[in-house]
Parts: structure tokens; C-alpha cells; sequence
């Protein structure tokens, strides 16, 4: 790990510690396989079973456009990829993330549609105020030692309260026209902001799995106290999750405002249960126990389905809140089993 002081700035261990995202050694055979894939074959048995309930409906491109290319989809990538950044450090909730995506395309709208300001300049000051809450979530958590649940979930409640408060309890709309291709001029039948997200979740698991920064968010996250003896800057690394955590927040605020043309700030609340959902059902794919965000990607588009699925199936909205809750219960657990045994 010497190349580790070049690229991350931090001091190479000077203790044997083994990497933390080592492999875990497990038993061949049908376990290995269904810890891994399990998921992914009960979520080609739900697409089967609504295409022969639902052939009409289900099994149409439409269909495909709203699971892959819905903006609904599209934030929730944007979202799991921001907690994933401060999960990976050990800080498991953050629960300010979706308030700070819905101040980025609230402020977005504002300065652009009531205050007259350039769109692009705009789009620059709403990413920069993005990252500046991050930054502060990291520095109370880090610095000042506040419990992140407390930092996160009273600045959570503030951020909404000034999103709510400067649209005057309103949506707002009238962002240009053409502003709206950013996020869904169509590619390969698909709005690019799918792309957006896929190469957002590729590029953050080559930096965690094949890059000394990545290796050193994962030591982080095992053992603090190791990481700090080992000569690893944990202050500095974790104040970082959180300030990239804001700015990627923020990004899917701005891409979300894009596609609709300006904002309701009550929205971004409703996201808060499927970023926790898709994101702790990911630790169920491909990497048993471990956060990883190819995994978590599958999960956004797992949940999609399931959920539009039971809705062309008849059932009422409801069906998202029960949905989204019982995965999200039922994944916590598979990943407490899943870690547990890896250990």
C-alpha cells in the first residue's frame, strides 16, 4: 500500500493490518451463490410473474422507461450514491441527505425563475450550498462529536424548513425549456440521467475497490481507532464523505429540477425510506454483508419494479410505504445475518 500516500495524502500504515475490503473467504457451492444472487433471481421472478399477470401492461417499453428511465429513479441512484459515501466510513445514517437534494432544485428554481439569475450560474451556487452543508454535517459529526443522528436528522428538518420556506410553501416551476435536456435527452431510449447514475455507481466502485482511496474509506470504516494508529488522516477522510455526500446530493436536486421544469420542496421527503431500502438491500447482492454500490444500484431498480408491478396489479398508493418499509426491514436483517457471519 505505499502508492496509498500518493494518491490519498495519508501516511502508509506502519502496522500489518489486513486491507478491509479483503475477501471474505466463505463455503463453495449453493451458499456462496445464493448470498450473492439471490436477490437478482427474485427480481427476474417478479418481472416474470407481473409480464404473465399483467402481459399487457407490464411487458411494454413504457414499462421498461419507468423502472430504468423515471426521474423517481434517477434521484434515488444520486441518493443511495451520497449515503453510500458516508456509510462506507462507518457513519450509517445520514438522514439530511434527501432535504439537502430538494434545497439544491429548490434554490435552482428560485434563483433562476424569481430572482432572474443565469441557469447555469444558479446551478453552480445550488451545488456550492449542497456542499457546504455537507461540510458542516462533517464537521459537527467529526470535529465538534455531536451524534450524527442528531446532526443529520435536526439538519434535515432545518434544511426543509428554509426549502418550504423561500418557494412560500409551493411548488415552482419555469425553469427554460431547453434546460430540461441535462437531464432527459433521450439515449438509447433512455433519458441520459440513467447514464448520469450508472456512471456515477460504476465510478464510485472503482474508487472503493480498486483505488488506495477506496481501500482507506473501507479501513475507515472497520475500525477507526486502527485506521488513526495505522497513520490514516480519519478526520480529514470522513469530513470528505460527508462534504462529497452534499455535493451528490445536490447534483441529483439539480437534475431532478431539470426534468420537471422547477420543484416541491414537500417531495423530498418522500425519498427518504427507499434510499435506506435500496441502500441496506444492496449489502444482500453480489457482496454479501458489505455496502457496495453496484449492488445498491440493483436494489433501486429491484424496488421499482416490485412497486409498479403490485401498482398495475390494482394496488393503491399505500402499496409504496408498505413496500418500501418491509424491504427495508426485511434487508436490515439479511445484512446484520450476512455481516455477522463474515466475521
Amino acid at each position: 500500500m505505499s502508492e496509498m500516500s500518493t494518491v490519498t495524502g495519508v501516511k502508509s500504515p506502519s502496522v500489518s493490518t489486513p486491507a478491509p475490503d479483503a475477501p471474505v473467504k466463505h463455503g463453495g457451492g449453493w451458499a456462496w451463490f445464493a448470498s450473492r444472487f439471490a436477490v437478482i433471481g427474485v427480481w427476474i421472478a417478479l418481472a416474470v410473474l407481473f409480464s404473465v399477470l399483467r402481459p399487457d401492461t407490464f411487458m411494454t417499453s413504457g414499462s421498461l422507461k419507468v423502472i430504468f428511465g423515471s426521474q423517481n429513479q434517477s434521484a434515488l441512484v444520486f441518493l443511495t450514491a451520497a449515503l453510500l459515501c458516508t456509510i462506507i466510513v462507518g457513519e450509517f445514517v445520514d438522514m439530511s441527505i434527501a432535504s439537502n437534494f430538494g434545497l439544491a432544485a429548490i434554490m435552482l428554481t428560485i434563483l433562476n425563475v424569481n430572482h432572474g439569475w443565469n441557469v447555469w450560474a444558479a446551478v453552480l451556487a445550488s451545488l456550492a450550498l449542497s456542499t457546504v452543508v455537507g461540510a458542516v454535517n462533517g464537521w459537527l459529526v467529526v470535529k465538534v462529536g455531536v451524534n450524527t443522528i442528531v446532526v443529520t436528522l435536526g439538519m434535515g428538518t432545518f434544511l426543509l424548513g428554509i426549502a418550504l420556506w423561500v418557494s412560500d410553501l409551493m411548488p415552482v416551476s419555469g425553469l427554460p425549456t431547453d434546460f430540461k435536456d441535462i437531464a432527459l435527452l433521450p439515449v438509447a431510449g433512455l433519458p441520459i440521467s440513467f447514464f448520469y447514475g450508472l456512471a456515477l455507481m460504476l465510478g464510485l466502485a472503482y474508487v472503493l475497490h480498486f483505488t488506495p482511496l477506496g481501500r482507506t474509506m473501507r479501513f475507515v470504516g472497520e475500525s477507526r481507532e486502527v485506521s488513526r494508529l495505522a497513520g490514516v488522516r480519519v478526520t480529514r477522510l470522513r469530513i470528505g464523505a460527508f462534504t462529497t455526500a452534499g455535493l451528490i446530493a445536490g447534483a441529483g436536486g439539480v437534475l431532478s429540477a431539470a426534468a420537471t421544469g422547477g420543484f416541491d420542496p414537500n417531495v423530498s421527503q418522500s425519498y427518504l425510506l427507499p434510499i435506506f431500502a435500496a441502500t441496506f438491500l444492496g449489502t444482500a447482492i453480489l457482496q454479501p454483508g458489505r455496502f457496495n454500490p453496484i449492488g445498491t444500484l440493483i436494489a433501486v431498480f429491484f424496488l421499482a419494479t416490485g412497486v409498479l408491478g403490485l401498482q398495475l396489479l390494482g394496488a393503491t398508493s399505500w402499496v409504496t410505504s408498505v413496500f418500501y418499509g418491509g424491504v427495508l426491514v426485511v434487508a436490515v436483517t439479511i445484512s446484520t445475518v450476512l455481516r455477522g457471519h463474515s466475521r
